[in-house]
This record gives C-alpha cells, structure tokens and sequence, in this order.
C-alpha cells in the first residue's frame, strides 16, 4: 500500500492492492482484487473510484451544479434519488444522490446512520457492481462514490457510466414491444445474475435496460451476493412479475400470462442450470 498526497491537498490517496466486498460478502466471493482503484480519504468522508478510467475525482464530482457551470450537465430528474446525467471525462454517466423512500423520508430525508465507512450505501454498491462487472455481468461500469459524514450520519452518491442508446423494459411494455423473443432475454438476463448468487433488492422493469448490445441490470443499492437459494430466486422473480403487471404488461390481453411469463420462465430455467 503506498500513501500518496491527493493533488488539492485536502486529504491523502492510498493505492490499494486489493479492495474486497463488506467482510461478509468478501468471504462468499474470494474478494475481487481491484489493483486500479483508489481511495481519497477526509475527516468528512470517503470517495472511491476508478483509476483504470480517470486520474483524479474530487468532490465536485458528485454536484450537479459543477457540471451545469461547465455546460457539462445533461438532464436531471428528481425522484426519490436525485439522478443527473453529466458528462464526465471518462464519459458520459449518471449521477445519482441516495434518498430514502416512504415515511421516513420526511423525517431523515438523505441520512442515513452511519456504522462503518464500508457499510456506507455508496460504497456497497460500487464495491459489488466491480465484482459484478469482473464476472462479466452486464451492470453499470462503476466510476466513483463517495459518503460524506456530518455526526453520526451520512449522505452518499454513486456516479456510473451510462448505458449508451438504452430504454427501460417498462418503456418497451409502453410500446407494446414486450414479445415472447424479449420475454426469454429478460429470463435469460435474470438467471445470469442468479447463477451468481448476485440479489438485486429491486428488480422491476424500469431497473433492466434494453439496447442494442442486450439487456443490462441496473440500481444495485442494497444488493448483495448471497448463497444460491430456491426461495430468494422465487421471491426476485415474483417481485419482477409484480412490477411488470403495474406497469401494464396485461394491458394489451391475455397473452402475458398464458404465453409471455411461462416463456420468461422457460428461458429463466433453461439458462440458470447451464
């Protein structure tokens, strides 16, 4: 490990051999060895990123407005967590401010309680998308996280690459392309992750991107590795079919349940036991 001085001065670079997942999920993996990743370290906080795609990332990065003084923001939506799309020097990526959802958003807004730099929501997630994406799994490159500490609380923000050309399964339901050929790729996408062990907390249609490459899984916030299991396989497909039925996959007849899912499923089966 060598300590090198961070350009602004404002805290200190350690060049990491090796950069695994939180202790648990580090011992179900073998922890990934990470050799171009680095870590820039303050008494507020911690950012993590990707050295392999740029030199240096500070906390500018994870602004909004850094990027709209330099022309540099695209779009940006709000919802439950703040996503902007800037263009970054190693690309085009997403922007993505953590915030809690439901009641207790009122009350903690973007808090979270903080009980070890590694259980930060940010850095939890950067760390198994680079384990996903050294499986060779379709996610979101990882670029940069970061927390930033104020007591026994924290904020987080996680910036990706974006997925050049995509749509949302949920918009192709929209558009009334969700056909027994796409069906079988979403079940074949799923199973990929699930021969993996790799849980996705979330996994509806507005989560899995379609473009010209394939599918891609996306939004890894509270995902983890987990050992193979009947019953949390079951569970993540069952929370998908809920989420493609709200967002109207029924709405164009009978032919989701009766020829899409089973074909969904099929594919699903045919790909997790190769």
């Amino acid at each position: 490990m060598h300590r090198l001085e961070s350009p602004d001065g404002s805290g200190w670079l350690d060049r990491l051999g090796k950069i695994g997942l939180p202790e648990r999920e580090a011992a179900n993996v073998g922890g990934p060895t990470m050799t171009d990743h680095r870590v820039t370290e303050a008494a507020d906080g911690t950012i993590l990123f990707d050295a392999a795609r740029t030199a240096q990332v500070d906390h500018d990065w994870f602004s909004p407005g850094y990027w709209e003084d330099r022309g540099l923001l695209r779009s940006q939506a709000g919802g439950r967590g703040g996503v902007s799309l800037i263009d970054t020097p190693a690309g085009e990526a997403v922007l993505r401010h953590y915030r809690r959802g439901g009641m207790v958003a009122a009350l903690l807004g973007d808090r979270y309680l903080f009980t070890g730099k590694a259980r930060t929501r940010s850095q939890r997630e950067f760390r198994l998308l680079m384990e996903l994406q050294r499986r060779g799994l379709p996610v979101a490159p990882p670029l940069a996280a970061r927390y930033v500490r104020r007591g026994l609380r924290y904020s987080a923000d996680l910036v990706t690459l974006r997925i050049p050309d995509a749509v949302t399964l949920a918009e192709r339901v929209g558009d009334a392309a969700f056909n027994e050929t796409l069906a079988g790729q979403v079940g074949e996408l799923v199973a990929r992750f699930h021969r993996e062990g790799a849980w996705h907390a979330d996994l509806n249609a507005h989560n899995i991107l379609v473009n010209g490459d394939g599918l891609h899984l996306i939004d890894f916030d509270k995902g983890r590795l987990r050992s193979p299991s009947t019953r949390w396989r079951k569970a993540n497909l069952a929370r998908l079919k809920r989420s493609l039925v709200k967002v109207g996959v029924r709405e164009s007849g009978d032919t989701f349940d009766a020829e899409l899912w089973p074909a969904l499923l099929a594919a699903y089966e045919r790909s997790y036991v190769r």
